[in-house]
């Protein structure tokens, strides 16, 4: 390379010495001699980048990057396992702190948001609207549908509001009391934010300004035949309004399509469901003829979208103890929510993509 470039240089030059000197013999060694001397003159004079560029040896091999050599994504790999290290000496010598409900935001934060992240990126390709309705700081009551026959999308609800929002909240789930009974899933349950769906705990919470979410319809809803997918459940008594009221919290309706198709429900074996403790027990048209294979969910499109908020914080003290009013903001949150429901399946194309 550095020959095809210096080698012009010369020629043009000894062409210009030629047309004003007459000519005369050389040697052969003489030449040599002198093209050699005016090569590395030529080299010499070009600017010290040039020449080190003109150096490099002629390859096969695609150019590297701007900026030179690249190591793999810049230490990138070297600093999560230095956060890793460290993650887990604080585990084993238990240096870190949970609230008094058991939530665990560095667990939380670096292992059950990674491993749910997966399922709600690339399985459930979750689609997520109306996320700067939460607000960034302060109490707020998210009430939402529930459906799915397990309760999957309270889960991906949390990874939503956490990775969506500017302020990257956690959402606190109230759960059933199924959820702290069960072992193992009581645990992660109380690491991950849950709590029970009491209104004593949804209050606490709410007077701590944290993000709390409930899904009235409860078993009804995530147990409900596939014949009634999307149709909304009774509301309870309005008790979550009745919480927000008396924290004067707004309440931002929640509805999630897609959950309703992940395990079809087309019977609920009762028998076996109250021998087992159970509310229901649910015949899909893989689970349980498949096995293990039949608890694998189907991979179904998602769509969650925040609806704009109902303020409760101009209604007097005593609102919370009027039977009417709580009724009233009930139906309007469900109304809203079902009114969503119906506008995001009218706009869905496909339940897969």
């Amino acid at each position: 390379m550095a020959d095809a470039k210096v080698i012009p240089f010369d020629d043009d030059r000894s062409r210009a010495g030629a047309a004003q000197r007459p000519p005369r013999r050389r040697s052969a060694a003489g030449s040599r001699r002198r093209r050699d001397s005016a090569l590395v003159a030529d080299v010499q004079e070009l600017p010290e980048r040039q020449r080190g560029q003109d150096d490099v040896p002629v390859t096969h091999e695609q150019p590297e990057a701007p900026g030179g050599p690249q190591k793999p994504q810049d230490g990138g790999l070297e600093r999560r396992i230095a956060g890793g290290l460290a993650f887990l000496r604080k585990r084993l010598t238990g240096d870190y702190e949970v609230d008094d409900f058991g939530y665990d935001a560095e667990l939380t934060d670096q292992v059950l948001m990674s491993l749910l992240r997966p399922v709600y990126e690339k399985y459930f390709r979750v689609e997520v609207k109306g996320v700067e309705n939460i607000p960034a700081e302060g109490g707020a009551l998210i009430v939402a549908n529930h459906s799915g026959t397990l309760p999957l999308d309270g889960l991906m609800m949390q990874v939503a509001v956490h990775d969506h929002h500017p302020a990257g909240r956690h959402l606190r789930l109230l759960a059933a009391d199924l959820v702290f009974v069960l072992p193992v899933v009581n645990e992660l349950a109380r690491k991950a934010g849950h709590t029970l769906a009491c209104a004593e705990d949804a209050e606490r919470l709410l007077a701590r300004g944290e993000l709390v979410g409930v899904m009235p319809e409860g078993f009804k809803g995530i147990g409900k035949p596939f014949n009634e997918r999307y149709k909304l459940q009774r509301f309870g008594r309005g008790g979550f309004v009745s919480t927000a009221l008396r924290q004067g919290a707004p309440i931002i309706p929640c509805s999630i399509v897609g959950a309703e198709e992940i395990y079809p429900m087309i019977g609920n074996a009762k028998t076996l469901a109250r021998l087992l403790g159970f509310p229901y027990f649910p015949i899909t048209p893989t689970f349980p003829w498949l096995g293990p294979l039949g608890a694998i969910p189907l991979p179904t499109k998602w769509t969650i979208q925040f609806g704009e908020p109902i303020p409760t914080d101009g209604y007097p003290p005593e609102a919370a103890e009027d039977p009417m009013l709580m009724f009233n903001l009930t139906d309007q949150v469900r109304e809203q929510i079902q009114h969503t429901l119906y506008k995001l399946l009218v706009q869905r194309r496909s339940v897969f993509f």
